[in-house]
């Protein structure tokens, strides 16, 4: 038993009277910020994020650095569609945030020469939302939902027509003056992302004809990303400087960019605006993000594991009270990387501190690590 619990140039339009009033921010967009806390080592998009994103996005496939598995099987599929001239199978794409699910989903429309249309799960809220962006669409065009795993259940319904058959029945009216229309649609292809492919119900998974996972990425591909997403924004980076940003970049493309935007303006303001290593390291010091890419949060996080619960086991809740956060915040935002570094490992009893975990922070390890010599008492459970 465990211990404890288990963009854009600016708009120029007039703008209205009430521009400088407050705005009301609705009770579920709240919750949803306190769930995906912006940290600049973590992966939530933050609003430069997705100006900036616009420019750095490849628009090819053959441009798209990393993942080399899933750009292969993609461009196999999209030759076989683009031979048969049809749309492409329905796909999902799944995997921590940051990694470029919405850049392949870009890519696929460019690929294919078509439009693509981009929603959320949570923005449709009535199955006429949906009706009015698949009626919209273009022979073989796309619909992009991202956290698609967030769709009402009444909407997912009647997604599985659409999806199957390209028709949709829309009931209007209720009672005894109810009545259905059928609508056709034209051959579409519904493109997925979400970051927790295990909320998606089996109805929802079994009709993706293609279902991709994304990985975090190696330092070298981020080396590559960092000196691309340079010269697109006309900095000066040395390869070392390139390599320093890339390692401290929890595996994720979007800190990457993040740090090398930030970075790029300590040079400018600190330095003749060339990113030099000495440069980096500096920015990076004050910026709190170590050399293993570790930011406050996470330390906060082995901290709490190893200094309140002794290097566990423990459960999320008990570590989420400690912290502040909520658990589902911990084991989708903070514990992916630390797992996937060494740090963490989870187990059926709970979550335990590494022997890393312990070097890392300067704390003493424990005697039962030191005896372990690195091998798990527990078997790991998977990611």
């Amino acid at each position: 038993m465990s211990k404890h619990d288990d963009e854009r140039p600016k708009d120029k339009r007039k703008k209205s009277p009430d521009a400088d009033m407050p705005r009301v921010v609705p009770i579920g967009a709240l919750r949803s910020a306190r769930e995906t806390p912006k940290r600049l080592a973590g992966p939530t998009a933050f609003g430069d994020d997705v100006r900036e994103e616009a420019w750095l996005r490849p628009a090819a496939l053959d441009d798209f650095v990393g993942q080399p598995l899933v750009r292969e099987q993609m461009s196999i599929f999209l030759a076989a569609a683009a031979k048969r001239g049809e749309a492409m199978d329905h796909i999902l794409f799944h995997g921590p945030p940051g990694l470029g699910k919405t850049t392949l989903a870009s890519i696929v429309a460019h690929e294919m020469g078509v439009e693509i249309t981009h929603t959320s799960g949570p923005v449709l809220e009535k199955p006429l939302d949906l009706a009015g962006l698949l009626t919209n669409l273009g022979p073989r065009g796309i619909l992009f939902v991202d956290e698609i795993h967030r769709i009402p259940a009444i909407v997912e319904e009647y997604l599985y027509s659409a999806l199957e058959d390209y028709t949709l029945d829309i009931m209007l009216d209720r009672g005894t003056s109810a009545r259905s229309m059928k609508l056709t649609l034209d051959p579409f292809t519904l493109i997925g992302a979400t970051t927790r492919a295990g909320l998606l119900t089996a109805p929802m998974r079994a009709r993706f004809g293609v279902t991709l996972r994304m990985d975090f990425y190696t330092h070298e591909d981020l080396r590559r990303i960092v000196v691309r997403s340079a010269t697109i924004l006309g900095t000066r980076i040395v390869d070392e400087a390139a390599h320093e940003i890339a390692r401290r970049s929890r595996g994720t493309p979007r800190v990457a960019n993040r740090l090398l935007r930030r970075v790029r303006d300590f040079a400018l303001v600190k330095a003749d605006g060339i990113v030099t290593l000495p440069v980096t390291r500096e920015a990076l010091r004050l910026l709190e993000v170590d050399e293993r890419g570790l930011d406050e949060m996470d330390r906060r996080f082995l901290e709490a594991l190893i200094d309140r619960y002794d290097g566990g086991p423990v459960g999320l809740q008990s570590l989420g009270v400690v912290m502040g956060e909520d658990s589902g915040t911990l084991e989708d935002v903070y514990e992916p990387f630390l797992v996937q570094e060494g740090f963490v490992r989870r187990t059926a009893r709970g979550r335990e501190a590494t022997k890393l975990a312990y070097t890392h922070l300067g704390r003493p390890v424990p005697a039962r690590l030191r005896a372990a010599e690195g091998v798990a008492e527990h078997p790991e459970l998977p990611l």
